[in-house]
């Protein structure tokens, strides 16, 4: 292939003429962690916080729990932690304070170079960094790191004008994510709220009614239609199983569907039905959009016309608690199509029913929005690193 002018080919890819490759060796110097015997930690906060692996990191934020007042290796803030033993080997977070790190960890102390443009390098490459790791306990040595050549700009504002831009998608990313915790921390007290009668909305009163689940409409289990039979699949018609409920309230789709043959061999449901799931991962429910089916691990509320399909997969969605505990504990967990008839609830007019689903939808859709706007946010950051740590985007 023809080079782009101004760059060369090199063992980390094409970059600029005047950019350079270097080993980490070059440039850092490395830490290596030591255990700390359980004696000798607490959680009480006293000694030096004390971060073992990535459980304490979490979505790439140190949340340590430990503390140990008999430290071995100490890391400093903008050291960059790189775990190097088990599974998570190769997992990558920028210190923001001292810390005593396990053996499970090795701190790369940046000297001669810009520590964030390392950082942002060596994720936009921790793929490699878990490559490396193998053997029955995936590891890396102390040789798969230092030896690791990264593209370097000639300049140490280059390097800074790079991992700045990075940091800013990284600071609206982290907003963003700190935005969406507060809406569904909010939405959350607001169904606490509404869908006990705590608080009413304005134009409504009255006392609510104490309800069955048999009495919101019919109950109905899901089926499912002979895997022999091959005209009864891989049609258009959804047939739902717990795998297709998610977080996402509708659902239109399903990862298998069915033929109207096999539709006509179980149990039908009409739109809006709710489902929720009564074996193993109980409470898990959604709102069926279209006419489709479901398996036999889902029982579906059909609604009469006293009830709102809203409403009532708020309501489900509040009381997991207490649909887990009126489960039966054999092999797994299970809630009988019988028993999950009998569960009561307190539900009000459907009028107030449909205001109150109104409020909670429209927070669903704001937190939905946001959640996209985070998603193409990502996106957008992992491009901005593919051009601009290989220098195919000059900000100088």
């Amino acid at each position: 292939m023809k080079m782009r002018p101004g760059y060369k080919r090199t063992e980390v890819g094409v970059i600029p003429e005047d950019w350079d490759v270097q080993p980490l060796s070059e440039g850092v110097k490395l830490l290596s962690g030591h255990h700390v015997l359980a004696k000798h930690c607490n959680t009480d906060g006293d000694g030096n916080p004390y971060i073992t692996g990535p459980a304490d990191f979490p979505n790439g934020v140190i949340q340590h729990t430990k503390y140990t007042t008999s430290p071995t290796t100490i890391c400093r803030a903008n050291d960059i932690l790189v775990t190097v033993k088990g599974s998570g080997a190769g997992t990558l977070v920028l210190s923001d304070a001292e810390y005593c790190i396990s053996r499970q960890l090795m701190a790369i102390r940046v000297n001669d170079w810009s520590t964030s443009y390392i950082y942002f390098s060596l994720l936009q490459n921790a793929s490699l960094f878990g490559a490396a790791a193998t053997g029955l306990i995936p590891g890396l040595s102390r040789s798969d790191i230092l030896n690791k050549a990264l593209p370097l700009p000639p300049t140490l504002a280059e390097q800074r004008a790079i991992a700045a831009a990075l940091s800013d998608v990284d600071a609206l990313i982290s907003a963003l994510d700190k935005l969406i915790a507060k809406k569904r921390d909010i939405k959350q007290a607001t169904m606490q709220q509404l869908l006990t009668g705590k608080k009413r909305l304005p134009g409504f009163s009255g006392e609510w009614e104490v309800e069955k689940v048999k009495q919101f409409g019919e109950i109905v289990t899901g089926g499912t239609p002979p895997t022999t039979v091959k005209e009864f699949w891989n049609g258009n018609i959804p047939w739902v199983t717990p795998t297709d409920i998610s977080e996402a309230k509708d659902i239109y789709s399903s990862e298998r569907e069915i033929t109207s043959l096999g539709l006509e061999s179980i149990r039908g449901l009409p739109s809006n039905s709710v489902l929720v799931t009564c074996i193993a991962s109980i409470g898990k429910n959604a709102v069926l959009r279209a006419e489709g089916a479901c398996n036999q691990q889902i029982n579906a509320i059909v609604p009469n016309k006293e009830h709102d399909a809203d409403f009532l997969y708020y309501l489900i969605d509040s009381s997991k608690q207490y649909l887990l505990g009126n489960a039966s504990i054999t092999a797994t967990s299970i809630i009988s199509k019988r028993d999950f008839s009998e569960l009561q609830f307190s539900v009000p007019s459907k009028d107030e029913q449909q205001a109150i689903a109104a409020i909670l939808s429209d927070m669903d859709v704001e937190i939905a929005a946001l959640e996209r706007k985070r998603d193409k946010t990502r996106a957008l950051r992992q491009g901005m690193m593919q051009e601009l740590l290989t220098g195919r985007i000059r900000l100088t």
